[in-house]
């Protein structure tokens, strides 16, 4: 039987952000995985507070904080279609993971590799673009043409197999959903 997921692809500002972009060269910048489409369950490896950016790892996405924190934020939410067992084996990996969240954390250190393209294992430690190519891969949903730790959110962008079902503000999503 069909279901869906969502990825939800994040443009934001400020100084970290400004790095990223030249970084990445892509607008924008952050993952995120959702169980729906008005991104109510949501998650992600980023900042444990919206505001702070030194203090990052895996966190249920709270829009009211972001919104707050980056009321400027422009977000994509795609549709990806997938089995109901797909996507029942997504929701247990993530309630896994978020249940020992502190024990797992955003890598600066995977930014030069993702550059060089050269794959790297971190125990615990991830990108919010290689945790979720990651957990896409490992419950069947999709698969990159590149080791997990060296995706970036512009291959989100450029995979096949996706619907764009929003492209504008946070605060449009918001509203769009209330």
């Amino acid at each position: 039987m069909d279901d869906s997921i969502y990825i939800a692809l994040v443009d934001t500002t400020g100084i970290f952000a400004a790095i990223l972009h030249r970084y990445l060269n892509h607008k924008y910048i952050h993952v995120v995985l959702s169980m729906d489409e008005a991104l109510e369950e949501a998650y992600s490896f980023g900042r444990r507070n919206p505001a702070i950016p030194f203090f990052a790892g895996f966190e249920k996405e709270e829009k009211e904080k972001i919104l707050k924190a980056f009321p400027e934020a422009d977000y994509q939410v795609y549709e990806i279609k997938c089995t109901r067992e797909q996507k029942q084996k997504l929701i247990a990996w993530l309630y896994r993971d978020y249940a020992r969240r502190r024990s797992l954390h955003y890598t600066l250190i995977r930014l030069p590799l993702i550059a060089l393209r050269f794959p790297f294992e971190m125990r615990n430690a991830f990108t919010c673009s290689a945790y979720a190519a990651k957990l896409l891969d490992e419950c069947g949903v999709w698969e990159f043409e590149k080791h997990y730790s060296i995706v970036t959110p512009r291959d989100f962008a450029e995979h096949a197999g996706k619907r764009m079902i929003y492209e504008g503000s946070l605060a449009g999503l918001v509203e769009l959903y209330h």
